[in-house]
């Protein structure tokens, strides 16, 4: 039976205990491993596997031994509790194997869970387990999670009271970080909230959110971005200490008043301008990039995006001019420019 994504929901909260198994196929790796876990742990508890009652075999082990699935699926544990047979990394090799498994399965039997990578329509394995009545066939996709799935993720990570702009921000951030980090993130701010009896805010979603490289030129970006050339001196020197390239510094203040630029630009105004931002800006840094634009209006920014342009020539260039003094010059500049009429 093939699963909806809606339908797949549910069964990852509550797999069907009463089915023979399930096949989850699809292209990305981290999310199937995820769902695989979530059933797993559904069917058998979190003490399972500690009590046996897991077995795991690689399809490549099945196919040098056809006995492996229909052994362990019949064998008895020495523990009491339902058993979860897990075959990874299956190909359509097995299909004959699963599919005398899945006929043969009888109530008490162990559950199988099989998981593959990208099949398509015609893969045998995945027709076996869509058209089969005891069976469940999910495919997982490489897609951002939907509202509904942040939802529930949140929910088992014991969060209940958010309020809109933090749901904003982690829909944003769950569309820039893997699907692991975004689990462990959600964990981080359970534990960060625990005592906490106010709703989530974008501070707390920003304070649990994993650091990127972005996060170290931070400041630099936004005292330029917010005309404080006085206070750039210090910062220079800051990051030319943690080992910064010029270039790379060049590239990242080029994303920043690209973004504002386009922000300036949009006829809704700067505040839909950094919703459309894409990668998603979220907490406190959306509201502090809007304020950005909207201080810098369209035609600055086109003169701003021509310097750093410029500034980019130079530092790939053959000139033999100091690089960072050149960044530093170019950043100067631009601070200045922020306080023109």
């Amino acid at each position: 039976m093939k699963l909806s994504a809606r339908d797949a929901l549910s069964y990852f909260a509550k797999p069907d205990k009463g089915k023979a198994g399930v096949l989850l196929y699809g292209p990305d790796a981290m999310r199937i491993a995820i769902r695989r876990q979530e059933i797993i742990e559904g069917l058998i508890g979190k003490q399972g596997e500690e009590e046996m009652r897991l077995t795991r075999m690689s399809g490549a082990e099945l196919r040098k031994d056809k006995a492996l699935l229909m052994d362990a699926l019949k064998a008895q544990g020495f523990f009491p509790g339902a058993r979860v047979v897990f075959v990874e990394d299956a190909t359509d090799q097995i299909t004959d194997v699963a599919k005398d498994a899945l006929f043969d399965w009888r109530e008490g039997d162990a559950q199988i869970v099989i998981t593959a990578g990208s099949l398509k329509a015609s893969s045998k394995l995945r027709k076996l387990f869509e058209g089969h009545p005891s069976a469940y066939a999910i495919a997982i996709y490489a897609d951002p999670p939907s509202r509904a799935e942040i939802e529930a993720t949140l929910a088992k990570a014991g969060i209940k009271d958010v309020s809109r702009d933090a749901m904003t921000d982690i829909e944003a951030l769950s569309r820039t970080i893997d699907p692991g980090d975004f689990r462990q993130t959600l964990e981080k701010l359970a534990l960060y909230k625990i005592g906490d009896q106010t709703p989530v805010s974008s501070e707390d979603v920003l304070n649990c959110a994993p650091a990127t490289t972005e996060a170290e030129v931070d400041d630099v970006l936004n005292t330029v971005a917010e005309g404080r050339a006085n206070e750039l001196g210090p910062l220079m020197l800051k990051i030319a200490g943690q080992g910064i390239d010029p270039v790379a510094l060049s590239i990242f203040t080029m994303r920043h008043f690209r973004t504002l630029h386009a922000a300036a630009s949009d006829p809704g105004g700067a505040a839909s301008g950094i919703a459309r931002a894409r990668p998603p800006i979220f907490g406190p840094r959306r509201d502090r990039m809007t304020r950005q634009a909207q201080n810098w209006g369209m035609y600055k920014l086109e003169t701003a995006l021509g310097i750093l342009t410029d500034t980019d020539l130079t530092l790939r260039s053959a000139s033999k001019a100091p690089t960072m003094a050149v960044m530093e010059r170019a950043l100067i500049r631009l601070a200045m420019l922020a306080h023109r009429r």
